[in-house]
């Protein structure tokens, strides 16, 4: 393993389904150090193992209550110190979450939550945004460096979709919503594909299955990593695998020479 360290992310939308077309098997030629994968919608007795051949030294799975639904997964090449699902955040036990203590890092990979479907959930969305900040900022400030990434389920600003307008009353692009990545920005953490590759344009990470939104690129940025500032002189790059297929979302990923 070089210097760098690889971290990739990507909501798979059914870990099952993803196994059975096959489409993880990039993974044995690009090896990234970390993949931490979203919606897995599988407990671990469910979690296949036919993903790919690499070998990895953890597997940590956190697949919530709710058979089918939401659930986290990491594979790692680096062994954390420790694990935790914060149930103080995800409330509802539904794996959105798993933090890795890494020797110079901690590693949160996290599915956050829709709130598309009435005003509760939104207010849920809300709520776990809220108490995962201050769950950062408490880590902060007892010295730790922090890597967030996973499907945050909202896009910033409106160069992060396809068609701002028509979406501004659409949660994934609330003003309130894209006040709390405002607000995580302001707390210290830093957008790394921005960072990197500034105002790019046409750069999405999910499109809707309808409309061949996909072919079209009709997209949203929803998927990210956001690494706190101490971290920022580390960034090597950060990258959206637009070409990896087999979900609703692409792979994201970030190198850290760490």
């Amino acid at each position: 393993m070089s210097d760098s360290t690889e971290i990739i992310s990507w909501n798979v939308n059914g870990i099952r389904a993803i196994a059975n077309k096959k489409a993880l098997e990039w993974i044995d030629e690009r090896q990234p150090d970390i993949l931490c994968l979203q919606e897995i919608k599988a407990s671990a007795s469910q979690f296949p193992d036919n993903l790919f051949d690499t070998e990895y030294s953890e597997l940590t799975i956190n697949s919530g209550e709710r058979k089918g639904y939401s659930g986290t997964a990491v594979f790692s090449h680096l062994i954390p110190e420790s694990t935790d699902y914060c149930l103080s955040i995800d409330r509802l036990h539904e794996g959105r979450i798993i933090q890795h203590n890494y020797d110079d890092f901690i590693l949160f990979n996290v599915y956050f939550p829709n709130g598309q479907k009435d005003e509760e959930r939104l207010s849920y969305k809300m709520e776990f945004y809220n108490k995962f900040l201050n769950c950062c900022d408490s880590l902060r400030e007892d010295g730790h460096s922090i890597v967030i990434c996973g499907d945050i389920n909202t896009a910033h600003k409106e160069i992060d979709l396809k068609n701002p307008k028509s979406n501004s009353k659409t949660s994934g692009f609330l003003p309130e919503e894209r006040a709390w990545i405002d607000k995580l920005i302001e707390h210290g953490y830093i957008d790394t594909f921005r960072y990197v590759h500034g105002d790019i344009e046409d750069e999405y990470s999910w499109w809707s299955y309808r409309f061949s939104a996909r072919t079209k690129n009709v997209g949203w940025r929803i998927d990210y990593f956001f690494i706190s500032d101490d971290l920022a002189e580390y960034l090597e790059d950060a990258f959206i695998l637009q070409n990896i297929n087999g979900s609703d979302h692409c792979p994201v990923g970030i190198r850290l020479n760490i």
